[in-house]
């Protein structure tokens, strides 16, 4: 977020002292091209050297800061091309020694004179019993009555030093010394955006002040509160970045609302084919939920709702009933997934709900596999509104995909999709309703932080034959307890999952593998037990043949990787192991968790 007075945070970071043009691009490949640019462009952490330590004190490993006098130095080819500056260094303790390997052997012998006092801070190693510095930074210590000559390269000692990212080509001295004059030159003038009652009832200082803190911390700075990031100039920032985020998403929501979108029929009365379509009654988390989505399709402003469930919570079937409101009215439904597998696996148990029912939806598929004489058909179903739903995958963003009148839109785990992909796919209509899902619990808190435009149901029940999925983690040493368990209920039945982050052993990452897995287990812990293997680089008609005798019951055990992460239910699955799960996403691990249960 940036907060620009143009006639002068707009001027090129080229400008400032120490910059030019071939600096100008460096900056500019990591995107930094104004000097507003460079005020927002903070450090990733801080180094503490306001305590200054004796040599004699110093252990390998440790990152200090010292005052020392320069006893010796100079140069020595280390290779045909290569020379090493040296510089030792001493107080009344010992003696170190300060190691350059890339230096202008002019400007570095012009720089130092025997008997110097010098600061010097950096990471302490040691070279043949000898404690050395590589690349440390240096500055001379200048007298009181020079103080007025003091270089920039001064201001690095006897303070809190701000680490910034990497700029290729800059070393992090000249780049602190850069941003410290721009700061010094430019932090006054931005603007500050918060009105000043909300400043003054949370305590907040102005925001050229925290900008000028977070790049120049007080010699007083709390050294844990800046290295969390949760200094008072910090909060400031972060406050003000959340606080404009809210105001756009209660802006979008506004103009989201002022919108008039198609009127549709309270159809509460569909709720009652609910039974002759599932087999079973609706949870009154889903009737709640359905109940929200007729009020906002009734409304005759566009539902923006985000639907939040685990995995088996029914919501593909508040979807349909969503879909056949709208198809009662003569309107179309789009339901976008992410992947093939899960948008088949939509069309597949949403087919079998209507197979000789008296309820009718007329349903269409698209994907990028869907080619020739079948494409053409299902574009000219969506085009004269023949198909009342259609399921599909981002193909149904493309250009050529027509709708007759899309009335609703729905998103299966929108957060595999970007803002635009979705926006594409609004697009197809006229102010559509939207609808999103997703299997990941999110806070309150959060939701309302990152969907604070959107509406959130929460289908906190599960529906007759779904049982509560209990999670545990447990310690290498219990993997045999849980393959006991793994063997007893085979025995009775049941199956199980092992999932693995890799496919294959690898020398870079040291995780569990899914092959090295299945060979372990099939001769050892489930030794006797009907063991399958499948992962990503098996051909898919290897795939599907493992996946069907699984879920015919011919495997006690599947050894996989996330490719089931979507996919077939079975429902004699009852536990599932999930190797290295701080490899996977929060996402990921409900998805895997949904098979089970």
């Amino acid at each position: 977020m940036n907060h620009r007075s143009k006639s002068a945070l707009d001027t090129s970071i080229q400008f400032t002292k120490g910059v030019g043009p071939n600096l100008a691009k460096r900056f500019a490949a990591k995107g930094i091209f104004t000097v507003g640019d460079a005020l927002w462009f903070f450090p990733r952490s801080y180094e503490d050297r306001r305590a200054q330590k004796k040599i004699s004190q110093i252990e390998p490993g440790e990152t200090i800061s010292l005052k020392a006098k320069v006893l010796d130095f100079g140069t020595r080819r280390i290779g045909p091309r290569r020379q090493l500056f040296e510089l030792l260094l001493g107080d009344e303790s010992g003696q170190i020694v300060c190691k350059w390997f890339n230096f202008s052997a002019a400007a570095f012998k012009k720089r130092f004179s025997r008997g110097d006092t010098v600061r010097v801070a950096g990471k302490v190693d040691l070279y043949r019993g000898i404690r050395q510095l590589v690349h440390p930074d240096i500055s001379k210590q200048y007298s009181s009555a020079s103080q007025g000559s003091a270089s920039d390269a001064e201001m690095d000692f006897g303070t809190l030093v701000p680490i910034y990212p990497e700029v290729e080509g800059i070393y992090p001295r000249s780049l602190r010394m850069i941003i410290r004059r721009v700061v010094d030159s430019f932090a006054g003038k931005v603007t500050d955006v918060l009105p000043e009652s909300v400043v003054k009832e949370h305590g907040l200082c102005s925001l050229s002040d925290a900008i000028r803190q977070i790049h120049l911390p007080p010699r007083d700075a709390d050294t844990e509160l800046f290295l969390g990031f949760r200094s008072k100039a910090h909060r400031r920032v972060v406050f003000e970045e959340f606080f404009v985020l809210q105001l756009g998403l209660a802006l979008r929501r506004k103009v989201n609302q002022s919108r008039q979108s198609a009127r549709f029929a309270n159809c509460r009365e569909l709720f009652s084919h609910a039974f002759e379509l599932f087999g079973f009654e609706l949870t009154n988390a889903q009737k709640r939920v359905l109940s929200e989505i007729a009020n906002d399709l009734h409304s005759g402003h566009p539902m923006n709702r985000l639907l939040q469930g685990d995995v088996g919570s029914g919501k593909t079937a508040v979807a349909v009933m969503a879909a056949l409101m709208l198809a009662r009215a003569g309107s179309q439904t789009a339901l976008m997934a992410p992947t093939e597998v899960l948008s088949l696996q939509h069309l597949k148990s949403i087919s079998s709900l209507f197979k000789g029912k008296p309820v009718e939806l007329k349903l269409a598929y698209l994907s990028s596999d869907v080619k020739g004489r079948r494409r053409k058909e299902v574009m000219e179903s969506i085009s004269s509104g023949d198909a009342d739903l259609v399921i599909g995958t981002q193909a149904l963003i493309e250009d050529a995909v027509d709708f007759k009148d899309l009335g609703l839109v729905i998103v299966d785990e929108q957060h595999r999709f970007g803002v635009l992909q979705r926006a594409r796919l609004r697009e197809k209509g006229n102010s559509p309703h939207v609808l999103v899902m997703t299997a990941t619990p999110i806070p309150r808190t959060l939701s309302m932080t990152l969907y604070g435009d959107l509406d959130v149901s929460i289908l906190d029940q599960l529906p007759p034959g779904r049982s509560p999925v209990r999670t545990v983690v447990i310690s290498p040493s219990q993997l045999g307890q849980a393959y006991r368990q793994i063997r007893r209920q085979a025995q009775s039945g049941a199956q199980a999952y092992i999932i693995c982050p890799l496919v294959e052993e690898s020398e870079k990452m040291p995780l569990v593998d899914a092959t090295r897995m299945y060979g372990d287990l099939k001769e050892g812990a489930l030794a006797g037990l009907k063991l399958g293997l499948v992962h990503g680089r098996m051909k898919p008609e290897e795939k599907e043949s493992v996946m069907a005798d699984f879920a015919s019951g011919k495997l006690d055990v599947l050894v996989s990787t996330t490719v089931v992460e979507v996919g077939v239910d079975v429902a004699a699955a009852t536990i599932m192991i999930i190797e290295n799960a701080e490899r996977f996403g929060l996402s990921q691990l409900h998805q895997l968790r949904g098979r089970v249960g």
